[in-house]
């Protein structure tokens, strides 16, 4: 793979993720690492390097942009908009800058993966794990498979006229180890060995196996297993542990190759939902075709100790039951809220949202909601499904976690006409003013036996018994509102208007008693 630079770099992860402040050597120049800097310790030079400026302010940044230039780098990354600009150019060092809020990890991982990662594969980005497999089964004289930590077969020989038998065969056309009592005793061995394993054969008719876990770091990332008919070569396990150590920065690679395609993803979807994308061109990136709609999940809870950390296993939650349903699945994080975007047709969104509601509560010990936006004909639409879906979250509480903009529309219209009443004066002004103001100097409860009589469909007996008085005390309330206030009640627009201006500007409603 050709060298990496500034231009290839910035056209992977540029935009709102990665910000360009000046580039004195231009694009052309080489991005080779990515390095964290580290207070305690002399600069390394490492010719090509980007320097994140971790514990540096940006505005402080400026000396650590000459030592940048000294050692060699090619440009020095800071967190926030306010570096170094000037310094920058005069010593020929590019500066970019990430977002505040990502971490230096996370900042970290984007940038290495985007210098580093390949492409994905038509073999789902483990086409080098075939290649691997194929060398060491050529090596060994045994068919290979490489497997993840599931047991799930990532990659597979194919080299011609090597013995296999059924549990190779079902476990590639499953893509998946046949499960038994009897293999997950073997994986436990193979798990807590140093180094590989001769296990043996299972049952009649299955070959034994030569096997070895694959890490990195501690961490277990999968095992390669080959087929051991008796006839394997003298240096087998040695060259399987040597394809164990490739198989692990292949393996490490492909993730870094996951996680830089969601992150892009989850930044373009993110700008798809601002409406500062283009929306044909979305569509193509994120794979979504034809009519969608937005669901929106958010924790109930405020002011938690780990918001953000919990925010994200919710997204963890959201995306993992969308992918099980839908494969490749366009999930956002974004202002605390999960957005998830649900290919039409919609009969079973709601029902998908209740599933993740009930398993993120239960996961996280969170209350969670999700509010479902009106299906729109195709992303260059989603943002109005996206606006329905944050009005549904406001209308929601404990008694309805979950609802369409359809099923609460009532309650959404109400929210906003109480929004835009409370911005105009012409609109906020009124007899439901002089109403309160009655009461208030009066000792009256004229403005709640209106709010009654009006929910009762105007009927008097209806109004009197959800105020628990007689009907001739609610006609008496009535007749006081004609004469002392002015109001004509025989009016149908004063009528509406009146209940209106009560309902939202006063905020009462069914059973609400005046403020």
């Amino acid at each position: 793979m050709d060298a990496c630079t500034l231009g290839d770099l910035l056209d992977v992860v540029g935009g709102t993720s990665v910000r360009l402040h000046t580039a004195p050597a231009g694009l052309t120049a080489p991005v080779t690492e990515v390095l964290l800097h580290d207070a305690g310790a002399p600069l390394p030079p490492v010719p090509g390097a980007l320097l994140l400026a971790v514990g540096v302010r940006a505005a402080a940044a400026g000396p650590l942009v000459r030592a940048a230039a000294e050692a060699g780098m090619t440009g020095l990354v800071v967190r926030g908009a306010d570096g170094p600009t000037a310094e920058a150019q005069t010593y020929g060092v590019a500066l970019l800058s990430v977002p505040g809020d990502l971490a230096w990890h996370q900042a970290h991982l984007l940038l290495a993966s985007a210098i580093g990662a390949r492409p994905a594969s038509s073999t789902g980005g483990h086409g080098d794990l075939f290649a691997l497999a194929d060398a060491i089964a050529a090596a060994t004289g045994g068919a290979t498979a490489v497997e993840d930590p599931r047991q799930r077969i990532l990659a597979y020989s194919t080299v011609p006229g090597q013995p296999v038998d059924e549990d190779r065969r079902q476990g590639i056309l499953g893509l998946r180890v046949p499960v038994s009592l009897d293999n997950s005793e073997q994986y436990r061995e193979l798990f807590a060995a140093e180094g590989p394993v001769r296990l043996p054969a299972l049952r009649d008719g299955v070959l034994p196996r030569l096997a070895v876990a694959v890490r990195a770091g501690g961490e277990t990332l999968g095992s390669v297993w080959v087929v051991d008919d008796g006839t394997l070569a003298a240096d087998a396990a040695d060259t399987l542990a040597q394809g164990a150590s490739t198989a692990a920065l292949l393996l490490l690679r492909a993730r870094a190759a996951r996680e830089l395609a969601r992150h892009r993803d989850s930044d373009l979807l993110r700008r798809v939902l601002d409406g500062t994308a283009d929306a044909a061109t979305s569509a193509v990136g994120l794979g979504i075709e034809g009519p969608v709609r937005v669901a929106a999940f958010v924790l109930e809870a405020a002011g938690l100790p780990d918001a953000e950390q919990t925010g994200m296993r919710l997204l963890d939650v959201v995306r993992l039951q969308c992918e099980a349903r839908y494969g490749r699945h366009a999930c956002v994080l974004a202002d605390g809220v999960v957005y998830a975007v649900l290919p039409a047709p919609g009969a079973r969104h709601r029902r998908l949202a209740e599933d993740i509601v009930a398993r993120a509560g239960q996961a996280l010990r969170v209350p969670v909601r999700a509010g479902l936006g009106e299906v729109v004909a195709g992303l260059a639409e989603v943002t109005a499904s996206r606006a329905d879906a944050d009005l549904v979250l406001r209308v929601l509480g404990p008694s309805l976690p979950v609802a369409t903009i359809d099923e609460v529309r009532p309650r959404v219209t109400l929210l906003r006409l109480t929004e835009v009443l409370g911005e105009r004066r012409e609109l906020s002004a009124g007899a439901w003013r002089r109403v309160l103001a009655y009461d208030a100097g009066h000792g009256t409860d004229h403005a709640r036996t209106l709010m009654s009589w009006f929910d009762a469909g105007c009927d008097m007996a209806g109004a009197a018994k959800l105020l628990a008085v007689h009907p001739n005390t609610c006609r008496y309330r009535l007749k006081q509102v004609r004469q002392h206030i002015g109001i004509d009640l025989d009016d149908p627009d004063e009528r509406l208007v009146l209940w209106l201006q009560l309902r939202t500007l006063a905020g009462l409603g069914r059973g609400t008693a005046a403020g």
